[in-house]
């Protein structure tokens, strides 16, 4: 016998475009959207949608994130509001919300003196997402400092648990969080103790100058689109390639960093999928090279979101 629906949770919303939800700007709209304002209220959408027999999925910052013209069925849920942390200067713990803005976090715990999270400040992204795609940056990643993650089953929406570091499968950019429909809560860090606050808030703010000075931090993009193929820098080798301004739509190669592509005021979502795999065909074609994507795709192919299991 199916189980009842549950009632429809206050705060749920119809047909909400994206596209302010997301830092390249584009994107159609959510069936339906909610942005809870506590792992509570995120547990009881979860328990909602799967009630309701909905697809859904959980979004932070919107970077990293290409949403299609077409939007996204089903709930559509946005961590933003998810934010704050508390942390123990003196033995290196660091505990944030799933939604706290991963720069947020470094200049507040280079404030108290902890080192580890210098690397993260320039990083358009939240604390989840950071874990989900093990972020990194300036030679540092989520990995090297991450000791636990407070998740969530979809498929059991009241039952949240923990998982160690260890079981996070960390590689380059990956984590298993991104093939298992877990949702993350929050996490917690281990950094290290007993550091100069201000040695370490000057290294911090130096990385973010490095960060911007570079990039193209002044147009919406998703930050930094293709994995390295390591030893090779994916930047290096799109400009070598003379890409640099190559444009489809309102979307463009960005002149400053070949690694961005940038919205020029009036992209949309299709413009920069097609620009991505114009980059990926010139990229195989002339080193062999097969360049993968951090970004996300939803709404692409069919092949969007968790849909809840039995």
């Amino acid at each position: 016998m199916a189980a009842q629906a549950t009632a429809q949770p206050s705060g749920v919303r119809q047909s909400v475009s994206l596209q302010a939800f997301t830092t390249w700007k584009v994107g159609g709209p959510a069936e339906w959207f909610a942005e809870p304002g506590s792992q509570g209220e995120l547990i009881q959408l979860a328990a909602w949608a799967v009630s309701a027999g909905l697809p859904f999925r959980c979004i932070g910052a919107g970077s990293n994130l290409l949403i299609a013209d077409g939007g996204l069925a089903g709930l559509t849920l946005c961590n933003r509001r998810l934010q704050g942390s508390h942390s123990d200067p003196h033995e290196g713990w660091v505990e944030a919300e799933a939604g706290e803005p991963i720069p947020t976090l470094a200049r507040k715990v280079a404030r108290a003196g902890l080192h580890g999270l210098e690397w993260a400040v320039g990083i358009p992204g939240t604390v989840g997402g950071a874990v989900v795609m093990n972020a990194g940056a300036q030679g540092g990643c989520t990995a090297d400092w991450l000791h636990s993650v407070r998740v969530l089953d979809p498929s059991r929406p009241d039952q949240p648990f923990t998982l160690e570091a260890r079981e996070l499968d960390f590689a380059y950019r990956h984590s298993r969080l991104q093939a298992e429909p877990l949702l993350v809560l929050s996490a917690r860090f281990r950094l290290a103790a007993g550091h100069d606050p201000a040695e370490i808030t000057a290294r911090t703010s130096a990385n973010l100058q490095s960060r911007t000075s570079t990039q193209p931090y002044q147009q919406p993009s998703c930050g930094s689109v293709f994995r390295n193929p390591e030893p090779r820098k994916a930047g290096q080798l799109i400009e070598a390639l003379g890409l640099k301004g190559l444009s489809v739509g309102g979307a463009q190669v960005s002149t400053l960093h070949a690694n961005f592509i940038v919205n020029t005021g009036n992209a949309r979502a299709r413009d920069i999928d097609t620009l991505i795999r114009l980059v990926q065909e010139r990229i195989r074609d002339e080193h062999g090279i097969e360049l993968h994507t951090e970004v996300k795709r939803l709404g692409f192919e069919g092949v969007d979101t968790q849909r809840p299991g039995p």
